[in-house]
């Protein structure tokens, strides 16, 4: 406080010494609003702070302007170009077709599921073979579902009728329910007449026509291979239950159906896999008739059957 008036005391001092005559001061209410004293609350200083955003004076004209009719000042935008248009209706197309694809296949599998089934029923009255069981009781059984296989395969061709030219497209979806299928049939034909089933028969079981929908050639040939698996258990079990020309019978079978299949030019495939699981199921009868010749148990009067085998092997 001392020093602020020493120093106001020498400021006056020192302008009387310069100007001694000074002017009088005028008095506020005399002064302009640039000379008035700025306030110092903190309402006023608030009020005197400049907008963030200053606003624009709107005359009469603003309303006839673009922006106010909603419309931008930049360029319209481009038509769409034809090539944009053509790969739409490309795509919409390929969306449609797939679209109709998957729904094809669903109901595809949902009829594979229902041969599946039946062959699971023929599969499980075949087994009662192993168990010596009266051959032709368990034919009747089985054969039971013959009828229902017919109609279901004659529903999966009335589907397929409805895209043709796509048989191979979706032959996966049933592929491996025919080839067992076929197995079985194949199987009941041995058990009831000693042949083989050929193709031709296999079709006429199951109501197909080979000129719109057939049985598959590879198809047929990988369930004649799953039926010679079989063969080798239901030796052992006849042999047990004390048949002893079984092996005999089924030996001949095998090594002619083994020779057949030499004929064909298979390739490193699924079907030749099945194809080498063939020599496998005959050398294991072999070894069953092996056994029963050596113990003196073949039938009296095998000689020939004997021969026929080594003549053919």
């Amino acid at each position: 406080m001392k020093y602020a008036f020493r120093n106001a005391y020498f400021s006056s001092s020192f302008s009387r010494s310069i100007n001694p005559n000074p002017k009088p001061h005028p008095p506020l209410s005399l002064l302009s609003p640039l000379h008035t004293a700025i306030p110092t609350s903190p309402a006023s200083l608030r009020n005197l702070r400049p907008p963030l955003f200053p606003t624009r004076c709107c005359s009469s004209s603003s309303s006839s302007s673009p922006m106010a009719d909603g419309q931008s000042h930049g360029p319209p935008p481009p038509p769409p170009s034809p090539s944009g248009t053509l790969l739409e209706k490309q795509f919409q197309h390929f969306r449609h077709h797939l679209d109709e694809s998957v729904g094809l296949r669903d109901r595809i599998r949902a009829v594979a599921t229902e041969i599946e089934s039946a062959t699971r029923l023929m599969h499980s009255s075949l087994l009662l073979v192993h168990q010596s069981g009266p051959v032709p009781e368990v034919l009747e059984k089985a054969k039971a579902q013959i009828g229902v296989l017919k109609e279901i395969f004659h529903r999966l061709a009335e589907i397929l009728r409805e895209c043709p030219g796509q048989y191979y497209r979706y032959h996966g979806d049933w592929r491996s329910e025919t080839q067992t299928v076929v197995s079985l049939l194949a199987f009941m034909q041995w058990l009831e007449t000693g042949n083989l089933l050929i193709h031709t028969e296999a079709e006429e079981k199951l109501g197909l026509n080979n000129s719109q929908f057939g049985l598959d050639i590879e198809d047929y040939l990988v369930g004649i291979c799953f039926m010679s698996n079989e063969l080798p258990r239901y030796v052992v079990n006849q042999v047990t239950a004390g048949d002893y020309d079984c092996p005999r019978k089924v030996l001949k079978f095998l090594t002619d159906l083994h020779a057949a299949f030499r004929m064909l030019n298979l390739r490193n495939d699924f079907l030749r896999k099945k194809f080498d699981g063939m020599k496998y199921d005959l050398r294991r009868v072999e070894e069953v008739y092996y056994d029963v010749k050596i113990r003196g148990l073949a039938a009296i009067g095998d000689s020939t059957g004997d021969q026929g085998i080594q003549g053919d092997s």
